[in-house]
């Protein structure tokens, strides 16, 4: 009879090595953006539309990592803020389009630099050549795997 141990299961669990490493980096992330009043969502929303351009939900929803109800959710409590505005979509009446508010842009502006300070750190304590490395074997797997 085989006997499995935790560090051998360990071992093989790479969703595990890769939950790990996520939250670190969500958690860290999440602080940082916390301190000025957003979370990590909403800042993921307001980078997406921070071109201007205005984008369906369901965009929104694949670009933020977040399900129809959870993405809804988010933009309400942002148009209420008013860092995100709504419109219904000249070239197609059934659809609404989302859109930063001048004082999302404001907002973006703030968020973005505590995140860029918190990937500084983040880099630090990795390592610019492993978080490279790390970046690029990520999004090589995303594509293989997705």
């Amino acid at each position: 009879m085989t006997t499995t141990t935790a560090a051998a299961v360990s071992d093989l669990d790479l969703a595990r090595a890769l939950t790990l490493a996520e939250r670190s980096v969500v958690q860290r992330l999440g602080g940082a953006l916390k301190e000025e009043g957003a979370t990590l969502e909403e800042w993921r929303v307001l980078s997406f539309l921070g071109d201007g351009v205005g984008r369906p939900m369901t965009e929104i929803a694949e670009f933020a990592l977040l399900t129809a109800p959870t993405l809804t959710k988010v933009v309400d409590r942002m148009v209420s803020l008013n860092l995100v505005l709504r419109r219904v979509d000249d070239a197609d009446r059934r659809r609404v389009l989302a859109f930063v508010s001048e004082r999302g842009s404001e907002a973006l502006t703030r968020w973005t630099a505590a995140v860029e300070r918190e990937q500084e750190h983040i880099v630090t304590a990795l390592g610019a050549e492993e978080t490279a490395l790390l970046r690029t074997l990520l999004q090589r797997a995303a594509r293989r795997l997705g």
